[in-house]
């Protein structure tokens, strides 16, 4: 699946990674055999929007069965925000459980992106594949996507299971919006692009450009105005700061974008929104320590894709626990937040990588072939929502 043709071969699975026989591709991954090798020097290049977008095409052309492409919404800078669907039957509403995917709700987290383009490719055209003997080892599906090594060879999750792929496939509405902010990623910053006219948009000339997404969804929109310092109310408003929250609740094109998407939709029960970095795992509350009604199903489903990835799942509570939210304070205006609160969806917070956006192509493979198995393992826990 060599979509880029001027990106580098890519090729950390056979030789250093893994040992087995796959082929990687700078923009693009094979399930085929291959064995050439890259040097550590050589730097990994991410798709850009118009790469991405021929990706997407080029999947559901080749794919038809299993894919559809749409998009939900045009950016200010004419881009679409391109959903695509994993199915067996991807044009028919099923009566399936769903899960979202997401990635780059802030546009320079690029590896947000990458990892699901990555699992796009490689889904699709495992779909169609035979269980094979990935390592070469004589054996077939000895050591599926879970994080351990099944068949004690020192190597981790080197065998998946093609027919395991097919049948989530077969059974689950996979949903995957690779960017939410296609002219972020492309002016390679946090926010949107669209102009600010002032703090609430009451000045009469342009005055910065663009919001953070992740903090423009409705849920407890009103909260920093009671409590400003606990929720940086200065920091947040200001059109200037990278964390501007925008001039109200789902001001933005994008946010409005995934907000109909998933309103019209009846059936998504768990979504993971990527974003980097620092291997951590995240859930609701955004804007509090106190736990949530569901406590202990979010720590169940975190626990097991910590397993996958290898990741910290940080919990949040009041004594005894560890957590990442503060006390009083937090975020206001997450997708995580207003996903769970208003739609009854476990939402997740991925943060990939040590840096924002690693260029080593074996970090790069790394984070994403563990993140096909962590897309695999919420696909089947839907089941059980």
């Amino acid at each position: 699946m060599n979509i880029a043709t001027n990106h580098s071969k890519f090729t950390m699975f056979s030789v250093v990674f893994l040992l087995c026989s796959q082929a990687l591709i700078l923009g693009g991954v094979s399930v085929s055999s291959h064995n050439n090798s890259v040097s550590s020097s050589e730097t990994y290049e991410y798709h850009t929007y118009d790469s991405m977008t021929d990706a997407l095409l080029n999947l559901s052309e080749k794919y038809p069965d299993i894919v559809h492409l749409e998009s939900i919404g045009t950016t200010y800078e004419g881009r679409s925000i391109w959903l695509m669907k994993v199915s067996k039957n991807p044009k028919s509403v099923e009566n399936e459980p769903a899960v979202l995917l997401m990635g780059a709700h802030h546009g320079n987290e690029k590896p947000s992106f990458e990892s699901l383009i990555f699992f796009l490719e490689y889904v699709c055209e495992a779909y169609y594949e035979e269980n094979f003997d990935s390592d070469e080892d004589g054996f077939i599906d000895e050591d599926d996507f879970n994080g351990i090594d099944d068949d004690n060879d020192g190597l981790i999750d080197e065998d998946p299971s093609e027919s395991r792929i097919r049948d989530i496939i077969d059974s689950t509405e996979i949903l995957v919006i690779p960017m939410v902010n296609p002219d972020g990623v492309e002016f390679d910053w946090r926010k949107n692009r669209e102009p600010n006219y002032g703090w609430f948009g009451t000045a009469d000339q342009i005055t910065s450009y663009g919001v953070d997404l992740n903090r423009n969804y409705d849920y407890l929109w009103y909260l920093p105005y009671a409590l400003p310092m606990h929720y940086m109310l200065p920091f947040i408003i200001n059109d200037q700061s990278w964390n501007y929250r925008g001039e109200h609740a789902f001001s933005e094109i994008e946010t409005q974008s995934v907000r109909d998407f998933v309103q019209s939709q009846d059936n998504i029960k768990i979504s993971l929104s990527y974003h980097t970095y620092s291997e951590v795992i995240l859930y609701p509350w955004m804007h509090t320590s106190l736990s949530t009604p569901d406590e202990g199903m979010f720590i169940s489903i975190g626990h097991n894709m910590s397993q996958i990835d290898g990741y910290e799942l940080l919990n949040h509570g009041w004594s005894g626990r560890e957590y990442i939210i503060p006390r009083f304070g937090g975020t206001i205006g997450t997708s995580e937040n207003w996903l769970y609160a208003t739609q009854g969806i476990f939402s997740f917070t991925m943060e990939l990588c040590r840096t924002r956006a690693p260029t080593d192509p074996e970090v790069v493979f790394d984070y994403c072939w563990k993140h096909v198995g962590v897309n695999l393992y919420v696909a089947q826990r839907s089941h059980q929502l």
